[in-house]
């Protein structure tokens, strides 16, 4: 239970603070995963985030830089958000939640749907954290230290990328989260989540670079997919049919993104 609040004025001191409480401290952004179950804390002190003027989103040339505590609604509300970034944000079905929850924070949060990470893979997007390091997304969700996120960078904000969840109702839990992009050189990525062995109770998103490598299409994506990834049974679905709809979704996904290429 939270019994601290701290409220630093930047960055700097939001690390100091952070430095000195250790692990009794965590991240406060938008509160919509520490204060409700199954994410719900144990630490005793929040470390507030909301005056650190990080909720900005930005043009910088071909990329876009978004601030870590943008919330999921300005996401789909902004003009400037890649069409791929603010369908996934609609993903989360609660506008309740969207206005609530914070981009860094459905990153950091190690959930059982990471609904908008699958998008940001296949739009190579990359962080800048608080401490002046950059990291790719993928590396990120990858470590168990979570570092404070300050600005999610989206190196091409005109890359073709499109995503879909699979869920059984539009409420419901995801079963499948899946993204695909195509850039101008024919290069591709097929992120997925929902589709890993479970790790401390969720399952990682994933990338599948063996498959983006191969020139494959119909029932040998499928295939090639099916194989690739190491599912767990639980209430949404089993192994076999979550191998299945896997490699239907990125067939599909990738049949309709190069069509969008080839049309653009």
């Amino acid at each position: 239970m939270i019994e601290q609040y701290l409220t630093p004025d930047t960055p700097a001191q939001a690390l100091e603070f952070k430095q000195l409480h250790g692990n009794d401290a965590i991240w406060f952004a938008g509160g919509s995963k520490i204060n409700a179950a199954p994410t719900k804390t144990d630490k005793t002190i929040a470390i507030s985030l909301g005056r650190l003027n990080l909720s900005q989103i930005e043009q910088q040339g071909d990329s876009l830089h978004i601030g870590a505590m943008c919330h999921i609604q300005q996401l789909i509300d902004h003009e400037l958000v890649p069409v791929a970034l603010k369908q996934s944000a609609a993903f989360i079905y609660s506008r309740h939640i969207r206005n609530q929850a914070t981009l860094g924070g459905e990153i950091a949060a190690r959930q059982p749907e990471a609904l908008l990470i699958p998008s940001l893979l296949a739009l190579k997007a990359t962080l800048k954290l608080a401490n002046g390091q950059e990291m790719d997304v993928e590396d990120y969700i990858n470590n168990d230290e979570r570092a404070l996120i300050a600005t999610v960078i989206i190196p091409d904000s005109s890359l073709t990328c499109i995503g879909y969840n699979i869920a059984r109702s539009a409420a419901g839990l995801a079963i499948v989260t899946a993204a695909v992009s195509i850039d101008k050189q024919g290069n591709k990525v097929i992120a997925l989540d929902g589709v890993s062995p479970l790790y401390q109770g969720a399952a990682r998103p994933v990338r599948l670079r063996d498959v983006e490598t191969q020139d494959l299409k119909g029932e040998l994506l499928e295939q090639a997919v099916a194989d690739a990834i190491y599912p767990e049974a639980d209430i949404r679905g089993g192994v076999e049919y979550k191998r299945y709809i896997a490699g239907v979704v990125i067939t599909d996904l990738m049949a309709e993104c190069q069509h969008m290429v080839e049309e653009a």
